[in-house]
């Protein structure tokens, strides 16, 4: 199995921005294969990834995610192929629809219809990676604007078809349009022994278009940590699984939740959702059962997390995205790389 890491959050601001660029030139030299660069409403995916395209070697650079309503399609597709050559072609485009409230608060875009949107959006930007003219009718895009001086445009950077684009999706026709479209699928909300939730609709998205699970890179995982003392290592990660379910995104819409919904934690998964937005936090945190943090992380003695590294593998994951902890940086770079040496290891 390959191994990835993740670098900036929804309120990363680059306080230690250094210290992080240390941490993943320690990840390249050490075989780690993929570093994904998060946005929500601090800093952007990608010149965090350009930076550290000059500072590496080998590692590949993606976006995890961009959000495709910050920006319009032929401009993702100029910004993918920038990044494909400042980084020796190591670039991966990931994409994703964000939520409603960040697409209608933060960037006054309409978030209805997210899907077909999501699909436009890759459409447009194939044209471009393909050096097509960008010229496009749909639903939610038309170019070039109609009743103008506009005129079909063809991207003047090298075509780059074969750029790897990546959907995170959660919801069963995102997950189809997933295994339809893409090369690799940025999964979250995943739990091995109920993986047919996510591998069902992936697997008809693939035959539509003639491609098998073998053809999709699956990235998915969790916090990686191996001690004796597993109940400290639960407690640690109960408060970001009650924010996972009960603050990200509305009452109304929590992709999250509904993942753990259809994955058979639907009466946990509510009841936490509803402490969380009533304002009741702690009590959140607390209804938070330990097998969801165990199931969701890599996390226990050594024996614990190479059955749970086994359990990923055995239903198709083919890269764990890793999330090593530690007082400081050394710690945390000392961490990764005895997670990736097990990882890189086991074999099922």
């Amino acid at each position: 199995m390959k191994v990835g890491i993740g670098i900036g959050s929804a309120y990363y601001n680059g306080e230690d921005w250094q210290e992080l660029v240390q941490y993943t030139m320690a990840a390249d030299s050490m075989g780690v294969d993929y570093v994904w660069s998060a946005e929500a409403w601090g800093m952007d995916a990608v010149v965090p990834l350009a930076y550290i395209a000059a500072k590496t070697q080998h590692i590949k650079l993606g976006t995890g995610i961009i959000q495709i309503s910050s920006r319009v399609p032929p401009m993702i597709a100029m910004t993918a192929q920038s990044l494909r050559t400042v980084s020796n072609n190591r670039f991966v485009l990931g994409l994703g629809v964000s939520g409603p409230q960040v697409v209608e608060g933060l960037h006054g875009a309409s978030f209805a219809k997210p899907l077909s949107r999501l699909r436009e959006c890759v459409e447009i930007i194939r044209l471009g990676l393909n050096s097509e003219r960008v010229a496009y009718q749909g639903e939610h895009y038309v170019l070039p604007r109609p009743g103008g001086e506009g005129k079909p445009i063809r991207l003047s950077q090298p075509p780059a078809p074969d750029l790897p684009i990546y959907l995170a999706t959660l919801g069963p026709k995102a997950m189809e349009m997933t295994g339809e479209l893409a090369n690799g699928w940025i999964g979250t909300s995943f739990v091995p022994e109920h993986a047919d939730v996510f591998m069902a609709p992936l697997q008809r998205g693939l035959e539509k278009s003639g491609r098998t699970l073998s053809d999709l890179d699956i990235q998915v995982g969790g916090s990686l940590e191996i001690s004796d003392d597993v109940e400290r290592l639960i407690e640690a990660r109960r408060p970001a699984m009650a924010f996972t379910l009960g603050g990200m995104g509305s009452a109304q819409t929590n992709f999250y939740n509904d993942a753990f919904s259809r994955a058979g934690y639907e009466e946990d998964a509510k009841k936490v959702q509803a402490l969380w937005v009533s304002g009741k936090k702690e009590e959140a945190i607390r209804a938070v059962p330990d097998e969801m943090v165990l199931k969701t992380n890599l996390i226990g003695t050594r024996e614990m997390v190479i059955e749970r590294i086994k359990a990923y593998a055995a239903v198709g994951v083919t890269t764990l995205r890793v999330s090593t902890t530690g007082a400081n940086w050394k710690e945390r770079t000392e961490s990764l790389a005895e997670a990736t040496d097990l990882v890189h290891s086991i074999s099922v």
